[in-house]
């Protein structure tokens, strides 16, 4: 399926927001790209153009491409709970990001590429469907045969932080999914209310 392979630098400085993690291109140029600089006039943004931008950034946060996004967006609108913050939720619980969460991968994009190759295993059988919705109770572990893999090993020595909803064992190498993360949990920075706006126009 195709991704976004461009140059991340570029989407960063677009949104004026680090998506795909610490940037020094945008640290040394904190506004949008473009041969004029930071002297480009911009005039306003309409109201649409302000809640596309958003839908853009989140799914460039997390690696979705726009069809998959809208049956997220549909599904979420059918759940109980306020829509915006179901989305996200959603997008949480996709097994690239479970794995990204979890410390495994330094990127989301590396955390798809490990499920992709069968690095990963759910509930101790081999996933390899990025997009698979983890469930409460569901098990998320390195596969046996690439416990070892320096890639994986050195993101793991590098972990910082953990989230609540997600039970980490070091010595198992696998991380249980112990509920459904609020939006206080989610440390992205995305208006989710606006995207709901968009659909809803």
């Amino acid at each position: 399926m195709a991704r976004y392979t461009g140059p991340k630098s570029k989407i960063a400085r677009r949104f004026k927001d680090p998506i795909f993690g610490p940037d020094k291109a945008l640290d040394k140029r904190q506004y949008g790209p473009g041969q004029h600089g930071p002297n480009k006039r911009r005039g306003k943004q309409s109201e649409y153009a302000v809640q596309l931008a958003e839908k853009q950034k989140a799914k460039y946060t997390y690696g979705i491409l726009e069809r998959q996004f809208a049956n997220l967006f549909d599904k979420a609108s059918a759940m109980k709970g306020i829509t915006g913050e179901v989305l996200l939720q959603l997008c949480e619980g996709r097994l690239d990001n479970t794995v990204y969460r979890l410390g495994a991968a330094t990127t989301r994009s590396a955390a798809r590429q490990f499920v992709s190759h069968k690095h990963i295993t759910v509930n101790g059988q081999v996933v390899n469907i990025p997009s698979y919705a983890v469930k409460i109770g569901d098990v998320v572990g390195i596969r046996e045969k690439s416990k070892s893999l320096e890639a994986i090993t050195d993101s793991l020595a590098a972990k910082t932080t953990s989230f609540d909803w997600l039970d980490w064992n070091p010595s198992q190498m696998e991380g249980k999914v112990v509920g459904i993360p609020t939006r206080e949990m989610i440390p992205e920075n995305i208006k989710e209310q606006l995207i709901v706006e968009l659909y809803s126009k």
